[in-house]
């Protein structure tokens, strides 16, 4: 090694040695896999590393240090205004399924790197109050004529647009088109090549029309956001109360091939071993990921069954019309704002007049659009803090009374 007590630069031959070898690693992959050299970056931006740092893991980095990433660290995944450290919470859920999709992406030869990019952006465009909020924000914005709300859409707003962080085409493609609610036996990937194939896309997605990834690893993802949140949810669920410990009601199919019973803190982990060993035997060099038919009918009776218990049930919804209310009240409050320029508005101190935000995107985007993309990225905790600023009034004078 040579250099100063700053750096310290790799010499000729050790760089050699692990060009070398990476090279021989990369050898292994799949037939089926995104290689690094077939990286699209939109605005090509500096020459990149390929060695030490290739673009796809250079992805990941960029990832990571956005503003949107962030802010995961409170945002809801499914049960929300409930003080409990141990639930899941966004911050988690995408760790999850970055670990899932790894493990299914070795077993298969894959481009980890992809992978894990896609996993870590796949959310970031969740608004507060996990999908819920979104369902309240698809419904302002339809009446504010800018299309409806899609989390997945918006996370590509926040990476692509708003911070314009350049990523490849493949990790936008991947995160665009996560979506783990819609259940696939199995996923071909229908790749794109060029930034106008991914306006496409996103164009379709805006319109409800379902969009595959467009390499395999983005397939893979997709399958891992599912397999992330099924047993986690269950395990969640059973932790706080909202269901019992015996899943009432829980098809015996499910029950007998998942191994769901005895400790329930078993299940979780028993679901993830169960279905992720299916993939990788259903999907081995073969150019699609999927479930084996048993697998694929169980997996989906199991969202059925988190539907009908969780993410449908009366006590967690039981503050929606408070919610609800609230991003209405805020959306038109803060449009007021951009419409009368009232900069000392909190939507000019945190987006129109923040340093990290694209000056491409604030000259083209819509006082309607500033409002959604400015709720969209508050975390749970901001958007009541938000609220109790602007709609609790303040005291002024001291009670000297008796």
């Amino acid at each position: 090694m040579a250099g100063n007590p700053h750096t310290m630069e790799i010499a000729g031959a050790q760089l050699d040695a692990i060009t070398r070898r990476l090279k021989e690693k990369a050898a292994l992959l799949s037939s089926h896999a995104c290689r690094d050299d077939a990286a699209i970056r939109r605005d090509g931006g500096l020459p990149e590393d390929r060695v030490i740092r290739p673009p796809f893991f250079r992805d990941i980095d960029r990832i990571i240090h956005s503003r949107a990433f962030s802010r995961y660290i409170d945002k809801t995944q499914v049960f929300y205004l409930l003080d409990n450290e141990h639930i899941t919470h966004r911050a988690i859920h995408i760790q999850l399924v970055a670990k899932i999709g790894r493990t299914i992406g070795r077993a298969l030869f894959l481009n980890e790197d992809l992978i894990e990019a896609i996993a870590l952006g796949h959310d970031i465009g969740h608004p507060p109050y996990g999908h819920f909020g979104e369902q309240c924000l698809s419904e302002i914005c339809e009446t504010q004529n800018i299309g409806r709300f899609c989390h997945n859409v918006q996370s590509i707003q926040f990476l692509d647009t708003i911070e314009d962080t350049n990523l490849t085409l493949q990790v936008l493609d991947g995160i665009l088109c996560h979506d783990g609610e819609v259940h696939n036996t199995r996923l071909a990937p229908e790749p794109i090549t060029t930034p106008e194939g991914l306006s496409q896309k996103r164009e379709l997605m805006q319109q409800k029309k379902d969009q595959v990834p467009g390499t395999l690893e983005g397939c893979v993802v997709r399958i891992a956001d599912t397999i992330a949140y099924l047993g986690r949810d269950l395990q969640d669920a059973i932790e706080i109360g909202c269901l019992a410990p015996s899943l009432p009601g829980l098809p015996e199919e499910c029950r007998t091939l998942f191994s769901l019973a005895g400790d329930y803190r078993r299940f979780n982990a028993s679901i993830i071993d169960t279905v992720c060993r299916d993939v990788i035997a259903c999907s081995f060099d073969c150019g699609e990921v999927g479930f084996s038919p048993e697998i694929s009918a169980c997996v989906k009776m199991l969202k059925q069954y988190n539907y009908a218990n969780i993410y449908e049930n009366a006590v967690l919804h039981a503050q929606d019309p408070l919610i609800k209310n609230l991003y209405g009240v805020l959306f038109e409050r803060f449009l007021g704002d951009v419409e009368e320029e009232q900069t000392d508005s909190l939507i000019y101190q945190d987006l129109i007049r923040a340093e990290w935000v694209s000056s491409a995107y604030l000259d083209t985007a819509t006082p309607p659009e500033l409002v959604r993309d400015y709720l969209a990225g508050m975390t749970d905790k901001y958007f009541e803090s938000v609220a109790q600023e602007l709609l609790i009034p303040k005291r002024h004078f001291r009670n000297h009374g008796p």
